[in-house]
């Protein structure tokens, strides 16, 4: 296999994926769990040792305070924005936070920053992909919301660069799904891509043409999903417990992961039931029961599946069209499985919405597509091209503080504008650049991405100096500013690193730190593995203690068996691998004969009474008992 292959990720709320082409199909990389889906889910165990996935469920009720989940919502966002989650989060930010940092996460005793955890999910999608390639794999394509704004980009670039991925592209989830809808169909025609995650919402409207995927418009929400249905009826089940039980559970971080279990198994129950039962163990023994029918939870949710319609409508209206022109809508997220999201979309763009694609997959089966493509294609994708849309404005603030777009939403990207400037105040040597993505017009209303200035301007008349800014947003929606002094030739130029963005120091250093903690990792998991090694011995040892077998032993030989078990009960529960690994060797050279007269017990309990003609009459030779020497290797 080749080390060059590029992989295809979809890095989800709720779960993540990633996948490859495999001939003219994209096909998602099972986990070694053989399942294709890797629950968002970051725990750190009893031996600090970072857990994914599913594996990592369990810690959610068991330990809270030492688990993260849907960290996605958190990415390339501050203190400020994050009010509202954190009443319903059970897990907890560092105590020494301020405003403007990049926020971070206890778990345990230890602190990680949202890309950081972003990247441990990245790095189980890696080693899920070299597992299946018997090859090291180093570059990948990454999807992100189409409405992630330059933050949220930047930090899902910092983590996968964290995880050791080159991230060649970023492509946004609705546009990925559109590759993977339009590799199946291989029809031309407007596609709506209406995409509900569990924390984010997107619709994108596309125009496929021989091979050609042009995103026209998008629209979306970054703050809206699956994860809003589950806090609803989270909320109702602590009402009720409060009102009716008397208790309040809801800083208690293992009832609430425990209501939040029984929620999403109730909300998944009604896509294709009429009722379902929320059943919930309390502290002290109690017990929360509640019936919920389809029709009161769709009452329920039906204010915030309401809150896409707004964004289909712009998205139409930006684009132009009229619901009656678009041929296909494809659905994306897990969340357009409740049956009221799939009507909700039948009404709004008169027709039903194609559901051929599986919702949870189609978006890293697109990212597998695009990864292809940027390898150089195969026949199945060698005429496809992309090209899509940046989903907010980006300007500068200027005179009175108000926004100047330079670039306006939903211009095709790689993308770059000029415009130019001059001074306010005669004299001016210095110039303040003041980046803003936004559409709104004043610069307070908008989201500050950055600040720099153009220094060493030659002293003028105001208006007289001519300064040219320049915006330039690569393939990934990044962006580069520049500004200069065309008359003296001054220039100052930035990538942006947005508010909430780690520095490029901070990502080196999480980087040296990830391979320090992968060294930790692997020496745990050997200590772990060892300690699980040493108890079957021990367990095994002692199930020889009640055989027969134990009685042809020697005095001597009981004793310096004895005296080994005492050795490894004492390292096992030591942290050096080696001597626990030394001892479980020891032990097993000491046992060998005990084993050997076990198996001569078992074959010869097995053939009393048969006569040797009764022995030989099976299908073939029957194997002596594996169960003691396997036990003692």
């Amino acid at each position: 296999m080749s080390s060059d292959r590029i992989v295809g990720i979809d890095l989800g709320t709720t779960n993540s994926l990633v996948a490859f082409m495999q001939g003219s199909d994209p096909v998602v990389i099972p986990g070694d769990d053989g399942l294709n889906l890797v629950p968002s889910v970051v725990a750190l165990d009893e031996h600090d040792q970072i857990i994914v996935g599913n594996s990592a469920r369990k810690y959610l009720i068991d330990t809270p305070e030492r688990s993260v989940y849907s960290v996605k919502r958190l990415m390339g966002r501050g203190l400020e924005d994050i009010q509202e989650e954190l009443k319903l989060f059970p897990f907890h930010l560092a105590d020494d936070l301020h405003p403007g940092e990049v926020l971070r996460i206890k778990l345990g005793q230890k602190t990680f920053s949202p890309p950081e955890i972003s990247a441990f999910i990245l790095r189980q999608l890696k080693r899920n992909a070299e597992r299946f390639f018997n090859a090291q794999v180093t570059k990948a394509v990454i999807t992100v919301p189409a409405y992630f704004n330059d933050a949220q980009r930047q930090a899902t670039k910092d983590a996968g660069r964290i995880a050791g991925l080159e991230v060649l592209r970023l492509v946004n989830e609705p546009t990925a799904a559109s590759l993977a809808y339009g590799l199946d169909k291989k029809q031309n025609g407007i596609v709506a891509v209406y995409d509900l995650g569990g924390g984010t919402f997107d619709v994108s409207i596309l125009k496929l043409h021989d091979g050609i995927f042009e995103v026209i418009s998008t629209n979306g929400d970054t703050h809206l999903g699956g994860d809003d249905i589950d806090n609803i009826l989270i909320h109702i089940a602590l009402d009720d417990i409060r009102g009716d039980m008397g208790m309040d559970v809801s800083r208690n971080g293992e009832a609430v992961a425990r209501i939040r279990k029984a929620v999403i198994e109730t909300k998944i129950a009604l896509s294709s039931q009429a009722t379902a039962h929320l059943d919930v163990e309390l502290p002290e023994g109690r017990r929360y029961q509640r019936e919920i029918t389809q029709e009161h939870f769709e009452k329920l949710i039906q204010p915030i599946i309401d809150r896409t319609v707004g964004p289909c409508k712009q998205a139409l209206k930006d684009a132009g069209l009229k619901p009656e022109q678009i041929d296909e809508v494809v659905l994306v997220g897990g969340s357009t499985r409740i049956p009221r999201v799939r009507a909700l979309v039948e009404d709004m763009f008169k027709r039903t919405p194609h559901t051929g694609l599986n919702p949870d997959e189609v978006v890293a089966l697109g990212a597998a597509v695009q990864a292809n493509i940027l390898a150089g294609g195969s026949e199945a994708t060698e005429n496809m091209l992309l090209l899509d849309v940046t989903p907010l404005s980006l300007g500068i603030e200027v005179a009175g503080g108000v926004t100047d777009k330079i670039i306006l939403r939903n211009s095709t990207i790689p993308a770059s504008a000029t415009q130019h400037y001059t001074t306010q105040v005669d004299g001016q040597v210095n110039v303040a650049i003041h980046v803003l993505q936004g559409e709104r017009e004043l610069a307070k209303d908008c989201r500050s991405l950055a600040r720099f200035d153009l220094r060493g301007v030659p002293p003028m008349t105001a208006g007289i100096p001519r300064i040219e800014v320049k915006f330039l947003i690569d393939a990934n929606g990044i962006l580069h500013v520049s500004a200069r002094e065309q008359r003296s030739g001054k220039q100052a130029e930035i990538e942006v690193q947005p508010s909430y963005g780690l520095t490029d120091e901070q990502v080196e250093s999480m980087i040296l730190d990830s391979f320090d903690y992968a060294e930790e990792d692997f020496r745990q998991r050997q200590v772990i593995e060892a300690r699980n090694e040493a108890d079957t011995i021990l367990a095994a040892l002692e199930k020889g203690r009640q055989s027969p077998a134990w009685g042809q032993l020697t005095s001597p030989e009981k004793k310096q068996i004895a005296k080994l078990e005492n050795a490894l009960v004492q390292v096992r529960g030591e942290d050096d691998y080696a001597a626990i690994r030394k001892a479980i060797d020891t032990l097993n050279q000491a046992t060998t004969r005990l084993a050997e007269l076990m198996m001569d017990s078992a074959v010869s309990t097995a053939l009393t009474g048969k006569t040797m003609d009764e022995a030989d009459m099976g299908e073939g030779p029957t194997a002596p008992h594996p169960v003691a020497k396997a036990e003692f290797k």
